[in-house]
C-alpha cells in the first residue's frame, strides 16, 4: 500500500480527479491512499496569503517557505504519530527543471510507503524550502503549466496502478506499453470482421505459444517504426533481437 498526500492550493481539483473510476475504487478498498492537503491551511498571513513579491524584482509572486513547510511537517508528524515512530517520505517537487517522468521512475516510487508530492504555483516557491525539503524534482514534459497539480495527478495514476491490487489484473501493468521496455501490441474484441478488417487469426488459434511470439513480433515492429529511441534500448540489453 503506497499513502499519496499531495500539498496543493487547489485540493477539491486533486481529489476530484483521482477519486473516481480504477483509483477511487482502489482508496475505497484500502490498496491506495490519497490526500490533498492545503498549503493555505498553514499560512501564518491573517489574509491567508501564501505568496508575496519577489527579492530582485521580476514579473509573478513566489510561494513562501514558511505555509509549505509547515504543510511538510503537518503530514510528517501524522505519519510518525501513526506510525509510533519517526518516518520520513520521498518529497517529489513538480517543476519543468526537474528529471523528465517515466515508466522507470514510476516503478521505483511504486516501492515506496509515503509519496509527498508539492505543487507549486505562480512564480514557484522560495528555494530554501525546496532544499530543506525536497528530495526529487520532477517534470512530466518539456513545456510550462499553471500548476503542479495536473502533474501530481499524472504522477499518482502511474504509481498507484504498479500497487497490487488497484488493477486486480497485474499482468496488465507487465504487458502494457512501457511494461518490458517496449510499446504494447495491438489488440482486437468481437466482432472478428469488422469494416471488412479481419482479427489476425494467430489471436484466433488458442496456440499461446504463437500468439505470445506474434505480441512479441508486433512490440518490436511498434516499437522500432514509433520510438526507434526506446528500440535501441530494448535491443541492447537484448542483442539477440534483429
Amino acid at each position: 500500500m503506497i499513502n499519496f498526500h499531495i500539498l496543493t492550493l487547489f485540493p477539491e481539483m486533486v481529489m476530484q480527479g483521482l477519486h473516481t473510476s480504477i483509483l477511487g475504487r482502489a482508496a475505497e478498498r484500502g490498496d491506495i491512499s490519497i490526500e490533498a492537503v492545503n498549503i493555505r491551511d498553514y499560512t501564518t498571513n491573517k489574509h491567508g496569503r501564501v505568496d508575496d513579491y519577489t527579492y530582485g524584482g521580476g514579473a509573478g509572486m513566489l510561494m513562501q517557505a514558511q505555509p509549505v513547510y509547515d504543510a511538510y511537517r503537518a503530514v510528517i508528524d501524522h505519519v510518525s504519530q501513526n506510525e509510533n515512530k519517526n518516518k520520513s517520505a520521498r518529497v517529489i517537487y513538480l517543476t519543468p527543471q526537474g528529471k523528465t517522468f517515466c515508466q522507470e521512475m514510476a516503478q521505483d516510487l511504486a516501492k515506496e510507503e509515503e509519496l509527498i508530492f508539492l505543487c507549486g504555483h505562480y512564480e514557484g516557491i522560495d528555494e530554501r524550502v525546496l532544499e530543506e525539503i525536497v528530495t526529487d524534482e520532477v517534470s512530466i514534459g518539456d513545456y510550462v503549466l499553471t500548476g503542479g497539480e495536473l502533474p501530481a495527478m499524472v504522477m499518482v495514476d502511474a504509481i498507484a496502478r504498479l500497487v497490487p491490487g488497484v488493477l486486480h489484473n497485474d499482468e496488465s501493468a507487465q504487458t502494457e506499453s512501457f511494461g518490458n521496455g517496449l510499446l504494447e501490441y495491438p489488440q482486437y474484441s468481437r466482432p472478428e470482421i469488422w469494416h471488412d478488417k479481419q482479427v489476425p487469426q494467430v489471436l484466433l488459434s488458442g496456440d499461446h505459444a504463437k500468439v505470445d511470439a506474434w505480441r512479441l513480433e508486433q512490440s518490436l515492429l511498434r516499437t522500432r517504426e514509433r520510438r526507434p529511441d526506446l528500440y535501441e534500448k530494448y535491443r541492447e540489453k537484448h542483442p539477440e533481437t534483429t
